[in-house]
């Protein structure tokens, strides 16, 4: 018991000494909401593809959410940051700021407060998120990747010597805390506030996935990985022990 406390504080110190080190360089992309929440219809005033631009601008790579994304960030959601332009107006004036959350819906970085007196709501909003983006600016983003980042790569597979078996490696249990995932690959979904459970025929509770801002992409509740559709099939991906895992599923909603 003692060694497990040692280990489990040695492991929040860890923690806290990576998350204190991870700076905005460290994120590979901005991912745009299509709608922000204050506003009535997508890219209304065209607040979000300006949004947009102006990430790119200022040398980050940014994406619309409903957009095709890069095959790294559906492996590992937590090389994006999600970008959000809040409303903070008073009666005479239009006012902006800019938000940007990591994938543990963290607030990592908050700008300056963008101002406009335009009476025309388009120009004033623009105005307001333009001034907003001085912050960014000045933040001369360029892109450092972690050092024991782990990288997407293409698996090849090995070279084995004629008549020579290959035995794979032994499946790592996965934490305690953690349940063990079933060999039947049917799975039931029950509707939860921030997305679904997905039980098997026990039933016993297999994955916890939340919701993203992407159609039919979750997050796995307890699990560095990602549950996303590929065509009428839904494929879990996650990592035990730095190795990515991927398992496919039929899922009953």
């Amino acid at each position: 018991m003692i060694k497990k406390i040692i280990y489990l504080i040695f492991l929040f110190l860890a923690i806290n000494a990576f998350s204190q080190e991870k700076s905005i360089n460290n994120y590979k992309y901005i991912i745009i909401p299509t709608q922000f929440e204050w506003l009535s219809s997508p890219d209304k005033h065209q607040v979000n593809s300006l949004t947009k631009f102006l990430f790119k601008k200022y040398g980050f790579t940014a994406f619309l959410s409903d957009e095709k994304l890069p095959s790294d960030l559906s492996i590992n959601r937590c090389l994006a940051l999600t970008a959000n332009v809040k409303n903070s107006s008073k009666m005479l004036s239009i006012a902006n700021f800019i938000e940007l959350k990591d994938c543990s819906n963290n607030v990592i970085f908050t700008s300056i407060e963008g101002k406009s007196k335009s009476k025309d709501y388009k120009k004033a909003y623009q105005e307001a998120i333009r001034n907003a983006f001085v912050s960014v600016k000045n933040l001369n983003y360029n892109y450092q990747p972690l050092k024991d980042e782990t990288e997407v790569k293409e698996v090849l597979p090995p070279i084995v010597n004629p008549g020579v078996k290959v035995v794979p490696e032994k499946e790592i249990e996965l934490k305690e805390e953690t349940k063990e995932i079933e060999e039947n690959n049917v799975l039931y979904a029950q509707k939860k506030s921030n997305g679904f459970q997905l039980v098997n025929t026990k039933p016993a509770i297999v994955f916890q996935i939340l919701k993203s801002s992407k159609k039919d992409f979750f997050f796995i509740k307890n699990l560095d990985g990602v549950f996303f559709k590929n065509g009428n099939n839904w494929i879990a991906e996650y990592y035990k022990n730095g190795q990515l895992v991927q398992k496919t599923y039929q899922i009953k909603f």
